[in-house]
């Protein structure tokens, strides 16, 4: 048993076996389908593929972030152990989960005086920001201290890029993000949209692109541009799909020959209920590391 804890929420979208392997641990968010509410747990309270079935069927979703109290039992377990708290927050551009941590630390750290609770908003989401906590484990294998790595993952957040597209537009327009107008042409168009994640965390389009085999290259070539080392790039890449395992795959192949110095196979995982149930299924989303966002 470590000093110290490296945490996160489930929002980082790895597997159960993953963050036993890597000594992560996470805490679950929540979410509702057609009115019931379930925890956001990996899939292991409701299978993924059901997941997306159930809104490629109509079904209604919502979702709801961890509050202070449940920050609180949840950081209280490791502080009674003995052992110190570094817990990482969907980032802060599209969740106010931070906040809930916050307070819970303040609370906590009045209760545990000898004890720290250090946070860092990811500025990151699903399997990104799983990667990020990935980077962090080995750091903490290595050797380095809570506060040394606290500090990297302050220092070096925005280094981590996530890359994401659609072929499916219907939850974009059930969501308000697109108006229905704009999704009909889409649509019609083949229209597949391209975005990614602003330095600020904040999910941002980028370019309309036609057709699902032209997003696919082209995600790929942003990687390129901003990966670390360009075609050399030697870290390791993600990639979080939901209900679409075929382009996820097509993505994941050509990344590989792309870039022959990858450190290992693109990892593949599933966007989880939280993410999916804005995104919707058709999504594909790419992560690696590379230049520091600046916009």
């Amino acid at each position: 048993m470590g000093e110290y804890v490296l945490s996160c929420c489930s929002t980082a979208d790895l597997t159960e076996e993953h963050f036993r392997e890597r000594d992560l641990h996470y805490v679950c968010f929540h979410f509702e389908l057609n009115g019931k509410g379930y925890l956001d747990d990996l899939g292991k309270t409701i299978h993924f593929d059901e997941f997306y079935n159930a809104m490629e069927q109509g079904a209604a979703t919502r979702t709801s972030q961890v509050n202070s109290e449940e920050f609180e039992r949840y950081f209280e377990t490791f502080l009674k152990e003995g052992r110190d708290v570094l817990h990482v927050s969907l980032s802060s551009g599209i969740s106010g989960v931070v906040n809930s941590a916050a307070i819970a630390k303040r609370t906590l750290e009045e209760r545990y005086p000898g004890r720290k609770i250090l946070l860092v908003d990811s500025l990151g989401a699903s399997s990104g920001y799983g990667l990020f906590m990935d980077r962090l484990a080995d750091l903490r294998d290595e050797g380095k201290s809570l506060q040394e790595v606290y500090e990297w993952a302050s220092a070096n957040r925005l280094r981590l890029h996530h890359w994401f597209f659609s072929t499916d537009l219907t939850f974009y327009i059930r969501g308000g993000r697109i108006s229905k107008t704009a999704g009909f042409v889409g649509g019609m168009l083949s229209i597949c949209p391209l975005l990614n994640m602003d330095s600020f965390g904040r999910l941002i389009p980028r370019s309309k692109i036609r057709t699902k085999k032209k997003v696919i290259a082209e995600i790929v070539n942003r990687m390129e541009q901003h990966a670390e080392g360009g075609k050399d790039y030697s870290g390791k890449c993600y990639i979080s799909q939901s209900a679409c395992p075929e382009d996820a795959r097509a993505v994941a192949d050509l990344i590989e020959a792309r870039f022959p110095k990858l450190n290992g196979r693109v990892e593949i995982y599933s966007v989880g209920t939280t993410i999916g149930s804005h995104t919707g299924p058709g999504t594909v989303a790419v992560f690696f590391w590379g230049k520091e966002r600046t916009e």
